[in-house]
């Protein structure tokens, strides 16, 4: 953020709480990530069905972080991040580095119950739309969403006239995640959304709640620069699409409250 602003000045949507940083990140900086990131041990790495990860940090276990220091090339965003957003009660000591191929995304998910609430994503490299969905089964219990252990759903036995009310005051929105920005959610945007990606290569920003902010840098005559030449932005007629053509990678930075060092002393 630049001197004299604000984390207020940078809230989108009418949803509680989702703020948007675009370039919160620097050209030079995004590529200094990138190199580490790749240069990590191929150990690093983890394959899953539709993307790859790097876990750092050390373990989330059921009660608490198995904690193993960031490496400095990571603290220099992460120990910002807590600086100057003044969300998180102490500094993010565990970072998910998600890679995405052009036509990857990830399923609609919430966090589990060992991070505190507040998520922050640093994208790097292509653009992509995020997806929230209203959390319906944390009224209505749905079966597919009460069998996922990540969603930790309780379930109070609603009305149908406070579920018919919970529905009407949640919707569907999306949000435009261009290169070297900064995504934070807390609060409701936290604990009664799924957030997800389509696994898609050409995705619709139409409806996106921070389409201006997005498209504040990359709009008009400002050139492009490093990875950010592969974006491709289209509108035919009143329908704006998204063609990824590059990777994505991203760095979920969050704070895991009850931290252990030994495995064996809990």
């Amino acid at each position: 953020m630049e001197p004299g602003e604000n984390l207020n000045d940078f809230v989108v949507g009418s949803v509680p709480t989702l703020i948007y940083i675009p370039d919160f990140v620097t050209d030079s900086e995004q590529d200094q990530l990138v190199n580490n990131i790749y240069q990590a041990p191929v150990s690093k790495w983890k394959s899953l069905k539709n993307r790859r990860l790097q876990n750092w940090g050390g373990v989330v276990h059921e009660k608490g972080l198995l904690a193993q220091d960031l490496p400095p090339w990571l603290t220099r965003t992460t120990r910002r991040i807590f600086e100057e957003s003044g969300l998180f009660p102490s500094d993010v000591n565990h970072v998910l580095i998600n890679e995405y191929l052009p036509n990857q995304g990830i399923m609609p998910h919430q966090d589990g119950p060992a991070y505190f609430p507040v998520v922050a994503i640093v994208s790097l490299g292509s653009p992509v739309v995020m997806d929230f969905t209203p959390h319906s089964s944390l009224r209505l219990c749905t079966s597919a969403l009460r069998d996922s252990v990540e969603d930790n759903i309780s379930c109070g036995g609603a009305s149908d006239i406070e579920t018919d009310k919970w529905l009407h005051n949640h919707h569907p929105f999306s949000v435009l995640l261009m290169p070297r920005s900064l995504l934070i959610f807390k609060d409701m945007a936290y604990s009664d959304y799924l957030h997800g990606i389509k696994d898609s290569e050409v995705q619709q920003y139409d409806g996106a709640v921070n389409v201006l902010e997005a498209m504040k840098h990359h709009g008009g005559n400002q050139p492009l620069s490093g990875s950010e030449k592969a974006i491709v932005l289209e509108k035919t007629g009143d329908s704006k699409s998204l063609h990824r053509t590059a990777k994505r990678i991203s760095l979920t930075c969050r704070m895991v409250s009850k931290v252990h060092k030994n495995l064996f002393k809990f």
